[in-house]
Parts: C-alpha cells; structure tokens; sequence
C-alpha cells in the first residue's frame, strides 16, 4: 500500500492523501489472509521513482495498490490502481470522486469501496496464479473467486467442492468452515439446490463449529444469520446480523438482511433506511437487484407506488438480470396506478421470462415462494396481498 500522491496545488492537502493510505491499510489488513506491509515501510517509498517489480522483490510482496489525491474548491478526486508486482500489468484502476464539504466521511466512504474492490480483484488474479500444489489457502480463493461467477447454480456446486477440498487439507480451517456453510445457505436461499434439508443441515453443523473456535468473526456470524433465514427463523437471526454491524460497520451484506429480517417480523419501516445503507456500502453487489426490489415492496406495502416503480425498474436494470418477479412486481405496481399497457407489457416480459407458468394464474403466484421468504410471512404483511391485487388488476386470472 503505497503512499497516495497529493496532486492539489496546495501542499497542506498531504493530509488527507496520508489519511486515505492509512485508513486503506487498515481496512485491507482486516481481511481474512490479507497480508499488508506496514505503514512506516511503505511511507518510505513516498516521493521516490520506483518500479513495482522492484518494490516486489524488496518487500515479498505480489500486489502493490497505489494512487493520488486531488483537490479543487470543494471536489475531491482520488485515483486508485492495483498492480502486479511481478509483471507491472494492472489489474484494477477506478476514481472516485466527492464533496470535500464533510472530508471524514468522504474519505471512510473511499477507502471502504476500494478495499472492497481490491479484495474482489485479489480474489481473482490469485485464484487464476499457477499452482503445483495447492494448499488450503488457494483453494479457498478458488472458491471465493468460483463464487462469485456465473451461472451460479453450476458455480455454487464448484465453490462447495472447491472449499471442502480445502476442509479436507485442513480440518481445522474456520475459513473453509464458513465459506461452505455461506454457499450453502446461499443456494438454499436462493433456491439453487435441489437438496434443501441436507444443505441447511450441513450449514448449520459447519457455522457452529466455526463460531465456536473464532466467536468474534463477522463473516461467521453472518453465515449464521443467512442459516437462519433458510429456516425461517427471521428473529433469531436480526441479533447475528446486529452482532456483524457492531463488529464492521462497512459490512453491506449485514445492512441488507437485517433491514429483511426487521420487515419480515413487522418493522417495515426500517427496511428502506437499512437497505439504502447497503447499496451506498456495495452499489457493485451482484445482487443489487435483489436489494432494490425489496425496497420496492415496502414502498409497495405504504402504496407510495412512484417510488416503488423506480425501485421496481432499478432491479430490472440491475443484477441478477432477467429476474421474472422484478417484471412481475412492476407489473402489479403500474396496475395500481392504473398504468394498464405498461402493466400488460412487463406482466408478458415476466412470462417471457419465467421457465414455468408461475404467473399464469393468481393461484399459481400464490404457490411461488420468492425472495427467500415464505408466503405466510409476506401475507402477514399485507405486501404480497398488495402485490396480488395488482397482479389481478393487471389482468391475471384467478386460475
């Protein structure tokens, strides 16, 4: 971790560069197998022409993540770059840009979405390094990378294989415990399994012995709230997602299903903040789709039906694409506003869609779970029954 270069033509703003590389270091040395030099070697390399080949060969190191601060009046622009030490390729570059008005926040927000990128990108160049021998580390980056790829039913298959070999290397690994309970609960949740009872029971048994020997780590407890939404225990599982916030509060995952679990078990009104929280933390999450057209519900749930309708066309936009509920969500809510050839048109994009005849009929959608929640528990809400109601107005017959 490089220092970052003030590019300001003011010299006073070497803070704020200094503050970024020292918050980047931090936040990259809390991740799992993460080893970063510190920060008094890497200030040494500050204002000196050198190649990162050559910083590679005198810290040992693979990676080298360096950048620049600029500033002028009230925009802040950082620049940021991931190298390989060994080849000089670069593997990342992205720039952020902010309003200088609240500088504290503007740089927590920076160094969280870089460290969460680099992490993404590390994940993947180590995944694909040539190995002899693998040991349990590189098959768990294996399977983190194999996670998040598509399709996700075939990949998810491969991440479990990939992270059980690592168990089966070392039988102790907390990290290859959790990672296989995660996926697990994850295709459970995301009805990709065609073995629920068994997955669940796996997952739990896992994640237990996980928290057992490392009662502190955030990704664990959160394993453990997911096990528990794939039993429907929404309550019990709001403590674990609560316990993962206090420990990171850059933990976008953890926002999102807690703010799921507070509408599921009636506080409605704290999905919305929760999720919005969740989407500035991880707007690259592979499922921001999913985390917008919860959001689209409970904008459904207080008939604010404008806002539901942008939600609505977020997680259409968004990933995973080709989602049959956004549509057919977007079709209740324009039917409620009495949008009738909007409605017939995302209704028939959602039929398009769908590899069943799910929306067919009112009875069919009545027997279709969907986003990991139980019908009971949407009905007691009222927000499925909303989203019935547009659905029968959009046109759909009852059988």
């Amino acid at each position: 971790m490089l220092p970052f270069a003030n590019l300001s033509n003011d010299p006073e703003q070497q803070y704020f560069a200094d503050g970024i590389t020292e918050d980047l270091t931090t936040d990259l040395s809390r991740i799992s197998d993460m080893v970063v030099i510190s920060r008094n070697t890497a200030f040494t390399y500050r204002d000196q022409a050198v190649v990162t080949s050559q910083i590679g060969r005198e810290l040992s190191v693979r990676y080298v993540l360096e950048g620049s601060v600029r500033r002028s009046g009230h925009v802040v622009r950082v620049n940021a770059q991931l190298i390989e030490a060994e080849t000089d390729a670069h593997l990342w570059a992205e720039r952020f840009d902010g309003d200088a008005g609240d500088l504290f926040a503007m740089q927590n927000t920076i160094t969280r979405r870089i460290a969460g990128a680099v992490d993404a990108k590390l994940i993947t160049a180590e995944a694909k390094r040539p190995v002899e021998h693998p040991d349990a580390l590189d098959y768990i980056l294996r399977g983190r990378s194999a996670y998040n790829q598509w399709p996700i039913r075939d990949n998810y298959a491969h991440a479990v294989s990939l992270f059980e070999q690592a168990l089966a290397l070392n039988p102790q690994s907390v990290e290859a415990q959790t990672w296989i309970a995660h996926v697990l609960a994850t295709r459970v949740l995301r009805r990709q399994t065609d073995a629920r009872a068994a997955d669940i029971e796996r997952a739990q048994e896992l994640i237990e012995q996980a928290l057992a020997a490392t009662p502190r780590s955030a990704h664990a407890h959160f394993v453990k709230g997911q096990v528990l939404r794939t039993q429907y225990r929404f309550a019990d599982a709001i403590p674990e997602y609560e316990t993962v916030i206090a420990s990171d509060l850059n933990y976008a995952g953890a926002y999102a299903n807690l703010g799921l679990c507070k509408f599921v078990t009636g506080s409605v009104e704290e999905l919305i903040p929760l999720h919005t929280r969740a989407l500035g933390l991880d707007p690259g999450d592979p499922f921001v789709g999913t985390v917008h057209s919860r959001m689209g519900f409970a904008y459904l749930l207080h008939s604010h039906y404008d806002d539901a309708v942008v939600a609505f066309q977020e997680a259409c936009l968004g990933r995973p694409a080709g989602v049959t509920d956004f549509h057919s969500f977007l079709a209740a809510v324009y039917a409620l506003q009495g949008k009738s050839e909007r409605a017939a048109s995302e209704l028939a994009q959602a039929r398009k869609l769908a590899s069943d005849n799910r929306y067919s009929s009112i009875t069919r959608v009545r027997d279709v779970p969907f986003g990991g929640i139980p019908n009971q528990l949407l009905a007691r809400g009222c927000s499925k029954a909303t989203y019935i109601a547009g659905l029968r107005k959009a046109g759909m017959p009852e059988e």
